[in-house]
């Protein structure tokens, strides 16, 4: 397995999520206020899983390999894609800072959580389709086997270490169960959805 395959793979997983942020965001337009429970798990997946694990993969593994194949920092596709990183954080923060008040039915920060929310979703989705379609075949092509099997190494060492046993796994439940709640169906994926082949998938 690729350490690109791991990524893409989990892509399908956040997808699935921002369908059911979309779905979410469809609901309390009609609903004149915020479902909080799903909404604080929903934040809490991206903060945690999409943000923290799979970015942090990419941010502190992925992209310094590829700076040491001499892609800089600063512009370019690893510019392109921190810069977008940061903008998902500022949206993830504004979803936050207004999901009690929304769940009460103030119709302002309601107005605020559905604005971060679309903007999410157009980062996100716009951020996935570049990395699918641009960066990680890059990477594939510069990256050699070895700088790959060490790339594997160290998520197996963010899943263990950084984000903690079993943290991976209960994220993805934490998708299935959102899925279920908004009738989102799961995305094909092609194979184990982290570094270990057992125990990642839905």
């Amino acid at each position: 397995m690729k350490p690109t395959e791991i990524l893409r793979n989990e892509h399908r997983v956040i997808e699935r999520v921002l369908h059911c942020l979309e779905a979410m965001v469809r609901r309390a337009r009609s609903a004149g206020r915020l479902d909080g429970e799903s909404a604080h798990e929903a934040v809490a997946f991206f903060r945690n899983f999409a943000d923290h694990g799979h970015h942090g993969k990419e941010e502190d593994h992925l992209f310094p390999a590829l700076e040491a194949e001499g892609f800089p920092r600063e512009g370019g596709p690893i510019g392109v894609m921190l810069h977008e990183h940061e903008l998902g954080r500022a949206h993830l923060r504004g979803m936050d800072e207004n999901i009690d008040a929304a769940a009460a039915g103030d119709a302002a920060a309601l107005g605020q959580f559905i604005s971060h929310a679309e903007g999410y979703l157009a980062v996100l989705r716009q951020h996935i389709d570049k990395e699918d379609h641009v960066l990680f075949p890059l990477a594939e092509r510069t990256l050699s086997e070895e700088t790959q099997q060490r790339l594997l190494a160290e998520f197996r060492r963010v899943e263990a270490e950084e984000m903690g046993a079993g943290t991976h796994e209960r994220y993805l439940q934490v998708a299935h169960e959102l899925a279920k709640q908004y009738g989102v169906a799961a995305a094909p994926t092609t194979g184990a959805t982290g570094p270990f082949p057992s125990g990642c998938e839905e």
